[in-house]
């Protein structure tokens, strides 16, 4: 796979710092029932990187030291872990709010039959990705037979309560462009995909994220080996918008690794570029003194203009208030 860490180096991107530290992002493992087009993190199947019960427990003791409210969970598909329920229900009994970024597709995995379940018996928001309502688009960007699993999903999660009226069981659905794209108006977006889901498969859900293609790993090897890679990125500086920075994810957030090293955000852990409070190398959860993290440097690369080009984008989806 083409590298595309070179590429990415030299960005001149605004100097960001670090706010109160609210979100744990935790990549549990890079195993996946997908292998899809647009995954900056590189996941399938025949990946078996996992995080460790010593590293879950760590992190456990960070989140009730410092106060996190959220855990968000992702991997690779998270549910694939072994220890993801106890991870789950220990942060719930401790008031911890827990997100699960879901594939849809592993709730119809006949090794899961109950994962949807238990996932509303938590109260955990699921945030799941649709990179479209139309399944052509979404099986060539995702896999044959995958628009069709996920409609079943969702219309299970329904089912459950999730997404419904005056319910607690909160339901987002994510976008991806399905190439070199800036994603289109979150909002308009988002009435689009309710009218049509609504109408075609009964399916309701709370919001959309628009979040766009981070030019790294799967996605910028894939620009890399076009020869698009240059156009993606002078795309992306040639809507930068300042107004964007104030509501950066890694402005609040850390990612942590399989492994316990800890990042900025999630796309920084994929370039293995280590936490800007640093500098010079990767730390371990084992070692982090929080305090250093107030008001601290955010390391940023080329693609950080991918989270703030047009209406913007983070794990959240878009981040103009416009």
């Amino acid at each position: 796979m083409l590298d595309s860490k070179p590429f990415l180096a030299n960005s001149h991107f605004p100097a960001i710092f670090r706010k109160s530290l609210q979100t744990l992002q935790i990549n549990l493992g890079y195993q996946c029932n997908l292998s899809c087009v647009h995954c900056h993190v590189n996941a399938g199947p025949k990946r078996t990187e996992m995080m460790s019960r010593e590293t879950i427990e760590q992190i456990l003791a960070l989140a009730e030291a410092t106060n996190i409210h959220t855990l968000d969970l992702t991997g690779g598909a998270p549910e694939l872990h072994p220890e993801f329920r106890y991870l789950v229900r220990t942060a719930r009994d401790r008031g911890i709010e827990v997100i699960d970024r879901c594939n849809l597709t592993i709730l119809e995995e006949l090794e899961y039959p109950d994962l949807a379940e238990f996932l509303a018996a938590q109260q955990v928001i699921i945030i799941a990705s649709l990179p479209c309502y139309l399944q052509e688009n979404v099986d060539k960007q995702r896999g044959k037979g995958v628009f069709k699993d996920s409609i079943a999903a969702l219309q299970r999660l329904n089912r459950l309560g999730y997404g419904l009226p005056n319910s607690e069981l909160t339901l987002n659905l994510v976008y991806n462009p399905q190439g070199a794209a800036l994603p289109p108006d979150q909002q308009a977006l988002e009435q689009a995909y309710q009218q049509h889901l609504q109408q075609h498969y009964g399916i309701v859900f709370n919001h959309l994220f628009a979040i766009a293609n981070m030019p790294i790993q799967r996605f910028g090897s894939m620009l890399l080996s076009q020869g698009g890679f240059d156009a993606y990125l002078r795309l992306l500086k040639d809507n930068f918008r300042a107004d964007n920075l104030d509501n950066l994810m890694c402005l609040n957030t850390l990612s942590i690794d399989w492994q316990g090293y800890i990042y900025d955000c999630d796309f920084n852990q994929m370039l293995e570029m280590p936490l800007g409070a640093v500098a010079q190398t990767r730390i371990h959860i084992r070692e982090l003194n929080p305090e250093v993290l107030q008001n601290a440097p955010i390391a940023t690369a080329a693609h950080c203009y991918g989270c703030t080009a047009g209406q913007g984008s983070s794990c959240g989806g878009a981040l103009a208030t416009e």
